[in-house]
């Protein structure tokens, strides 16, 4: 996973440019990528401009997303810890995106005043993030700034145990009933708070604020994941972009039945992204079924073949967001002009246990109690299938309650049993295995993966659009592939 920050390569989309469309240019074959205007069209604007608006975005998570979850959880105070490198996950939902690390120690202090007074936010130690938190430094004066600084930095920063004393402090004047931390047993993303971290805190507090110290867990763990009204636009673009490329890459343009290998595909698949200035935080794949083929047959890095059913995994990264989309494709025999049937019908059944799953992801409903649900209906719809959906954002196996795992069906422990929440988003990953009389009843399997906002109201749609139809392989220039908007 790399850093929002990081992430932050040639991406957001200014107002001008979301309206438009991915331009890629003609490419022969898988065999290269080629360099021309359009491989550098920036489809998300400047690095300026993203920023500008991941720190909009930051500041309306901090209005309105923080003072919700501490008072549903019960807490006054939320105390985050972490040094250089080795940051809290909870970093990349509370910083600027121009911040790449933590820096030397800073300790992030939330504390609720109240209604009336809301959420005091205190860096102890680091910076202000855009000025999202007050800053505290150390009296120790110094003679003169570090090289980069404002000019104005006549004093030095927080530093070791000093940090410490100034956190008890803060404590002793706010006099908070439950401070939350960062452990847990359960949730990596509510697990930032490191050994020494902690020692270092318990010691310095002692024992009569340690008996107030209680797991965040369900307060990180929704801080990540929700998601503001202002990011879904730029999330559909970012949908939009991977189903442009996985468009291009299962067409004629880059597959060459008989020549190019699954692999060819891969590669051509992660040069645009490079040549677009993105990245992902998955590498892609491309995977084969063929008639009369079990997978040791087929192979790795197969040579494509007319009549093959391909699969793609493939995800954007961009402004600090991911997407996570898989499709299936066709490569048409002499002679055809679509898939056969039977394997339209396997698509068909993959679409459906979509809907079903759709159907039941409600908030405030556990991830595992819509595994249960949607298994229950798939069964009686006579559908052979599995779900293991997960939530997506600021990371691509993102913070909330999962609803399933491809080997654990019957419910995840713990992390299932997480509530699903409004204003988050979700990877509808799912797959249904079915017989194709064209193939001798061979088992077919349709793996299908289309991203999905809950809106605030809990309203759920695509975050772009769904696949109800192969990419065909074999046929002349096509607008798109039939899809269903939600």
């Amino acid at each position: 996973m790399l850093r929002s920050s990081i992430l932050a390569v040639g991406l957001v989309v200014s107002s001008t440019l979301s309206a438009q469309p991915v331009v890629f240019p003609a490419t022969p074959g898988a065999r290269t990528s080629g360099s021309t205007a359009a491989d550098t069209l920036r489809p998300f604007g400047t690095l300026r401009e993203q920023a500008a608006k991941q720190q909009r975005w930051l500041e309306l998570r901090m209005e309105r997303t923080l003072p919700a979850l501490m008072r549903r959880a019960g807490v006054d105070m939320w105390v985050v810890p972490m040094r250089e490198y080795a940051e809290d996950p909870l970093f990349m939902a509370i910083t600027s995106p121009t911040t790449f690390a933590a820096r030397r120690r800073t300790i992030y202090v939330f504390f609720d005043k109240g209604p009336a007074g809301g959420i005091e936010k205190l860096a102890l130690g680091g910076t202000s993030q855009g000025n999202v938190f007050k800053a505290v430094r150390s009296m120790k004066p110094v003679a003169a700034p570090a090289a980069g600084s404002r000019g104005n930095d006549r004093t030095a920063e927080l530093w070791g145990d000093e940090q410490w004393n100034v956190l008890k402090q803060v404590i002793e004047e706010r006099q908070p009933k439950r401070i939350a931390v960062n452990t847990s047993r359960t949730f990596a993303f509510a697990d930032g708070l490191s050994s020494g971290e902690r020692d270092g805190m318990l010691q310095a507090l002692g024992k009569s604020w340690e008996s107030k110290i209680v797991p965040a867990e369900a307060l990180a763990v929704d801080m990540i994941a929700s998601r503001q009204p202002e990011e879904e636009a730029e999330f559909t673009n970012l949908n939009r972009v991977a189903w442009e490329i996985i468009q291009e890459a299962f067409s004629s343009r880059v597959i060459t039945p008989g020549v190019t290998r699954t692999e060819d595909v891969v590669w051509w698949m992660r040069q645009r992204l490079a040549d677009l200035g993105l990245t992902t935080w998955f590498q892609p794949s491309v995977e084969v079924q063929r008639q009369f083929g079990s997978p040791d047959l087929v192979g790795v890095n197969p040579v494509i073949l007319k009549g093959d059913v391909l699969h793609c995994d493939f995800g954007v990264t961009a402004m600090g967001l991911n997407t996570d989309t898989q499709h299936m494709a066709y490569v048409l025999r002499d002679g055809e002009t679509d898939a056969p049937a039977g394997l339209k019908k396997a698509l068909l059944m993959s679409n459906k246990l979509q809907d079903i799953t759709i159907d039941e992801l409600k908030p405030g409903r556990t991830g595992n109690q819509v595994l249960a649900a949607s298994l229950a209906r798939m069964k009686r719809d006579g559908i052979d299938g599995t779900l293991y959906s997960h939530p997506i954002g600021l990371h691509g196996h993102g913070a909330g309650a999962l609803i399933g795992l491809w080997d654990y069906q019957d419910g995840v422990p713990g992390r299932g049993d997480h509530v699903v929440i409004p204003g988050m988003w979700y990877s509808i990953e799912l797959q249904a295995t079915t017989p194709v009389p064209e193939w001798n009843n061979q088992q077919v399997r349709s793996a299908q993966e289309e991203d999905i906002i809950i809106d605030a109201a809990g309203k759920v749609r695509w975050g772009y659009k769904r696949q109800v139809q192969f990419h065909l392989i074999g046929v002349g220039p096509k607008t798109d592939v039939e899809t269903e908007r939600r």
